[in-house]
């Protein structure tokens, strides 16, 4: 036997829940909820009106922690939280710095120009390929 929900009673309820529990996900809205997830989507199905306001809300309530989080780890004398804050906002150049992932060879193109080619973005088979080829050409 199925429940009867009032849908607007309902989307009331999980507009609320999502502001004064400072929800994430749909999942974790639901779990408040009176009905189940399936129901839920029953109510409120994909890219309607009202569950595309519960996710902007979902969405805000994301960025809020987040620049709250950036901004005490910013704040932070904690070296770990400032590396972690670092690594989120780096370049990707910066980021490889960081992580000490970054290496770099220089290839001759066909022309004799050289061109750097970045090793991190290869997996170790393609490096050991790569780098086992260029060994070849130099001798």
């Amino acid at each position: 036997m199925s429940v009867a929900y009032d849908k607007d009673k309902l989307y009331k309820q999980a507009l609320d829940v999502a502001e004064k529990k400072k929800c994430f996900f749909i999942e974790q809205l639901v779990s408040f909820m009176p009905c189940s997830k399936a129901t839920f989507y029953d109510y409120f199905k994909i890219d309607s009106n009202e569950l595309n306001t519960i996710k902007e809300i979902l969405e805000k309530n994301r960025i809020e922690v987040k620049s709250s989080m950036y901004k005490k780890w910013f704040d932070s004398e904690n070296p770990t939280l400032q590396v972690a804050l670092m690594k989120l906002i780096a370049t990707e150049k910066e980021a490889h710095r960081l992580n000490g992932s970054s290496q770099k060879i220089d290839h001759a193109s066909s022309d004799g120009s050289m061109t750097p080619i970045d090793l991190s973005l290869l997996t170790d088979e393609e490096k050991q390929l790569f780098l086992k080829i260029s060994r070849r050409q130099k001798d």
